[in-house]
């Protein structure tokens, strides 16, 4: 069973891993075209939170968010597959600020191809979510907690 399971995070993570890999061989003096690709969205998404919110959000190299990227999925995805939580936050971190950038449905139209698209990514990527979020509530279910009432040993009675 351990082996198993050892393998299902392999394979979960592979997704992760693969992205990063791809991210890294295509970096370059840029950010690649993972950078070139966000810049749009970003601002996209800056000027969404900002109307909606009324927070500005700082300015700062989309390189560098590639970098934090590929840092997070790389070190996350290694320590998700040896079953340590602290991967799991990272991979949900990375989860977390990536997916509504990356996949903004919210910004076509219902009848369009390109919402259809993104909403099934954004969908996958809730998927992902929720699968760190289980394996994070059954790691800790499985883990015995102390509750600081000890049980007293019974006492022989002698005659």
């Amino acid at each position: 069973m351990a082996f198993i399971s050892f393998l299902g995070r392999v394979l979960f993570v592979s997704v992760f891993v693969l992205s990063a890999w791809q991210e890294y061989n295509e970096f370059g003096n840029d950010g690649g075209s993972s950078a070139k690709a966000l810049v749009p969205k970003f601002s996209v998404f800056s000027k969404h939170v900002t109307t909606h919110t009324g927070f500005q959000v700082p300015e700062f190299e989309i390189k560098l968010m590639v970098a934090g990227a590929i840092v997070l999925k790389g070190i996350g995805s290694f320590l998700f597959i040896f079953g340590s939580n602290i991967g799991a936050f990272l991979l949900i971190l990375h989860q977390l600020i990536a997916t509504p950038i990356l996949y903004d449905f919210y910004n076509y139209d219902v009848e369009k191809k390109e919402f259809v698209q993104l909403f099934i990514k954004f969908t996958q990527n809730l998927a992902l979510l929720g699968g760190l979020m289980f394996f994070i509530g059954m790691k800790s279910a499985l883990v015995p907690r102390r509750t600081g009432i000890k049980k007293k040993a019974t006492k022989t009675k002698t005659v």
